[in-house]
């Protein structure tokens, strides 16, 4: 049998004596105890959307049909105060890294320093660079967004799809850091299923030439990010669904979230004054008048506008269901190869819904189906704010809309728990933390003899085990201004330029009752905690 990981034959001797345990620690040994029955460390994958609203997944409340991830969380865990940063490379830095994206120079602070274009430092690896030494195979598929070439982070294969603005054609896309050949006939080809293929032909590959060896796969898909584009006989299936507008589908999903206990809370209501947070008034005018740049009520649009804000709403259902399907494959291929009762499969996205409204690319022809690839549509505030069910703003924003993301974890197993949801707030800063414990996998202290930083993440380990609060003294945000800190169940949040807001989120995520007014002092000790890590953010990279 392969020898237990550090950590866990740690955590076997020092349970003997449960007098003096904590109930942490034995949480931990409950949480790890199933990995001592294993013959083979576990393997990861971690699957990322793009865009994808809190509502948007059927065990999030949605009506889109995503059978294979609910599935997962069916048997699994489901997460329900888990965060990212707001925005796709920022989160993408913390995934990977283990820091706030700030910290590695992934994205702005107040010096200018760090951003989209940011390079880490060298002392800021990415995860497989720690797991390779212990044995692990790593993969990608899928977008990357994070700085540097793919195999340099560690990985062994990758499919880079740098092209995110057409779906139906790989240009411009890359295989293991090398531009891909491009058919003179690509009628067949589809972004999300080429991830999934890339995916699955890596996993073949594994058990074919690493039975042997765990694997990480990261697999990253674009869906449902703008362009919205989809296959015809996908958008068929939702093509009417949407025509009641996003006043409606938020009622519906809210009292779904409500019957599934996923939330405690009000629903938010629509910020009719909120677009686009980058406004673009050539492309508004290029989209024609049915394009809204507002969440409007309903009933105050005209038939054409009605029909092509459902439209819109289709192609983005269609993309999550189309990225569902694909997952069902990747499954049934690690089920192939008897690999999927020991891979802890976890699931997110990258930010919330987006209520960006531009044309890129290819431009947008408005006489072909929209949805193909000569079209160029964005989602919008009107039916983002419903992906965005039951919270406020979208994409970019630190209010929860922008930064709340479903989370589910799948591991037959390490955890025995099944359909169970976890309330702990946690963040993508975690999963590095929580997979190097789970592996056994070390950081070094030093990288060319610079000390590595402590990380801010802590292991999700113990609450695989059951449903208790994870040991932090708060979670932190910035982006474009926008701002926020969390410290237990309170939250203060600013817009760019906007005063802080104060919100108790035990029973307000919606963020609809600003206390910022009424306890001053409590605004004040979270506005001193914000600015001081900060302050230590700024005075790290300055050195």
């Amino acid at each position: 049998m392969t020898t237990l990981s550090p950590t866990i034959e740690h955590l076997r001797k020092d349970s003997g004596d449960t007098m003096n345990a904590s109930p942490l620690s034995l949480l931990a040994v409950l949480a790890l105890s199933a990995l001592a029955t294993s013959a083979a460390p576990p393997n990861v994958l971690f699957i990322l959307a793009d865009d994808l609203g809190f509502s948007d997944l059927g065990s999030y409340g949605g009506e889109i049909e995503t059978p294979n991830l609910d599935a997962l969380a069916e048997n699994g865990l489901r997460y329900t105060q888990f965060y990212n940063t707001g925005r796709c490379w920022p989160s993408r830095a913390s995934l990977l890294t283990g820091y706030y994206p700030h910290e590695v120079n992934r994205d702005k602070l107040p010096n200018n320093k760090g951003g989209g274009r940011g390079v880490r430092q060298e002392w800021a690896k990415l995860l497989p660079e720690y797991l390779e030494p212990i044995g692990y195979r790593n993969y990608h598929s899928g977008k990357w967004h994070i700085d540097g070439d793919v195999l340099d982070g560690g990985f062994h294969k990758s499919y880079h799809m740098r092209n995110q603005g057409d779906f139906f054609t790989n240009k411009g896309n890359l295989y293991d850091d090398v531009p891909a050949e491009i058919p003179s006939d690509e009628s067949g080809f589809y972004a999300t299923t080429a991830a999934a293929d890339h995916a699955i032909e890596c996993l073949q590959e594994h058990a074919a030439k690493h039975s042997d060896k765990p694997f990480f796969h990261y697999l990253a898909f674009i869906a449902p990010h703008f362009p919205l584009h989809a296959l015809p006989e996908d958008i068929e299936k939702y093509r009417d669904r949407y025509l009641e507008g996003w006043d409606r589908l938020r009622e519906e999903r809210f009292a779904k979230q409500k019957r599934m206990d996923i939330i405690n809370t009000t629903l938010s209501d629509i910020e009719p004054d909120v677009g686009p947070p980058y406004h673009f008034p050539k492309d508004l005018h290029r989209l024609g008048p049915e394009e809204v740049y507002r969440p409007f009520p309903w009933n105050t649009l005209s038939e054409e506008q009605k029909r092509f804000q459902a439209a819109k709403m289709a192609i983005h259902a269609a993309m999550v269901d189309r990225m569902d399907v694909e997952i069902g494959r990747v499954i049934a291929q690690l089920q192939a190869m008897d690999a999927f009762d020991n891979t802890l499969i976890c699931f997110a996205s990258d930010n919330g819904a987006s209520t960006e409204i531009m044309v890129r690319s290819n431009g947008h022809d408005p006489s072909v189906p929209l949805g193909s690839a000569a079209s160029y549509l964005c989602l919008g505030p009107g039916f983002s704010s419903a992906s965005n069910t039951p919270f406020r703003r979208h994409k970019t924003w630190m209010h929860e809309g922008g930064i709340a993301t479903p989370f589910i974890v799948h591991w037959p197993e390490g955890i025995d728990a099944k359909g169970e949801l976890r309330s702990s707030p946690a963040h993508f800063i975690d999963f590095v933390p929580t997979l190097l414990e789970i592996t056994g996998a070390r950081k070094p202290d030093t990288v060319q003899g610079q000390p590595i930083p402590s990380a801010p993440g802590r292991s999700l380990v113990p609450s695989f085990a059951a449903d208790q609060p994870i040991d932090r003294d708060f979670l932190w945000w910035m982006h474009d201004g926008h701002r926020a800190v969390r410290v237990d169940d309170w939250k203060l949040v600013a817009f760019e330029d906007g005063p802080w807001e104060l919100y108790h989120l035990e029973s307000d995520r919606a963020e609809s009752m600003d206390l910022a007014q009424s306890q001053p002092e409590k605004a004040q000790e979270l506005k001193q905690i914000w600015e001081s890590q900060l302050h230590a953010m700024i005075e790290r990279a300055d050195k």
